[in-house]
């Protein structure tokens, strides 16, 4: 199946059904056409075919070339690019090394910058490995009427999950049964206490972390045992729904970046402003040197950049991220 139809399906399910916490254990075996004992080898095969594996889906590929390119297309870097060219050229043409070695600098500068940036953002891109690995790699399940180990993928809705002390969750499930079970959800609502379980149906608009008759994939059981029919499975679940919101392809410029590059725009401004100025007033007192002139005001223009503040903003990022917080 493809990775279109595993979402395709996770769409359905979702419309279809988003309320097992407010209904009774058997209302919701009776649902998913399912029973306490399990499901036979035979019908878990036909609804794997048709549910698709028990798996997040990555729908669009970590790019690390783009990653690294967009680093350049920032205005504050495009206008350091420049400088480093105009200052090489001006250390060219009047063989001062110390325009060169601006030049270097600044290109040093805006690679060191480019680096950070590319580390933060493709670790912030490969987010989705981090959830796949809250995922159980083997699930124990009533099968054939007795207990077996299966791999977690191919799980699917009916199934019932035998869940003992220090299991994963394997998918989202209704509990039916319980005895002092405690699962620990703070990979998914950032509850630090384990939450003791029930079965007793619960008020439909009841929050996530309230739903105390499910078990969600990626938590883990604390202590006691229970059983539970799988309901959810793969991006139907409440993690596979995280993992498609940031695989969403749309991203927004956040406020900072938004007045950095109204930084850059305005440093480039009021350095052609400047240097403009600066080459009028010269020719206007001393006509007889206008390539002088020129060579001064671009040379002043390059050591008006601030080429050190994209490295600083992103160490800072990096370093101190609760700092630019309120």
């Amino acid at each position: 199946m493809s990775e279109m139809s595993f979402i395709t399906q996770a769409r359905v399910r979702r419309t279809m059904a988003d309320d097992w916490h407010s209904l009774p254990a058997d209302a919701v075996l009776k649902r998913l056409d399912a029973s306490p004992l399990g499901l036979d080898s035979q019908e878990a095969a036909r609804r794997l075919a048709r549910f698709g594996a028990n798996e997040l889906v990555q729908t669009a590929r970590v790019n690390p070339l783009r990653i690294l390119l967009s680093q350049f297309v920032d205005v504050l870097v495009i206008v350091l690019i420049i400088a480093a060219i105009i200052s090489a050229a001006l250390g060219l043409l009047q063989g001062e090394n110390a325009d060169l070695y601006d030049a270097v600098l600044i290109i040093v500068i805006v690679v060191m910058n480019a680096i950070l940036g590319f580390v933060q953002e493709y670790r912030a891109e490969r987010s989705l490995e981090a959830l796949k690995n809250l995922a159980a790699p083997k699930a124990h399940v009533l099968r054939e009427g007795g207990i077996v180990a299966v791999p977690s993928r191919e799980l699917v809705p009916g199934d019932v999950a035998v869940l003992t002390a220090g299991d994963r969750i394997p998918a989202d499930a209704r509990l039916f049964e319980v005895a002092s079970l405690r699962v620990n959800e703070a990979s998914l609502t950032g509850e630090s206490l384990p939450v003791s379980k029930a079965v007793d149906a619960l008020p439909r608009d009841s929050f996530l972390g309230d739903r105390k008759n499910m078990v969600f994939m990626g938590t883990a059981v604390d202590g006691g045992r229970g059983k539970a029919v799988i309901v959810e499975t793969g991006m139907a679940t409440q993690l596979g729904k995280i993992a498609g919101l940031v695989q969403q392809e749309t991203k927004e410029e956040t406020p900072l970046q938004k007045q950095l590059d109204r930084l850059g725009r305005q440093i480039g401004v009021a350095v052609l402003i400047a240097a403009g100025l600066i080459f009028l007033i010269g020719v206007l007192r001393d006509p007889g040197h206008i390539e002088l002139l020129f060579l001064t005001a671009v040379g002043l223009s390059v050591a008006a950049i601030p080429e050190g503040l994209p490295a600083i903003v992103t160490i800072s990022l990096a370093l101190r991220p609760s700092a630019l917080l309120p």
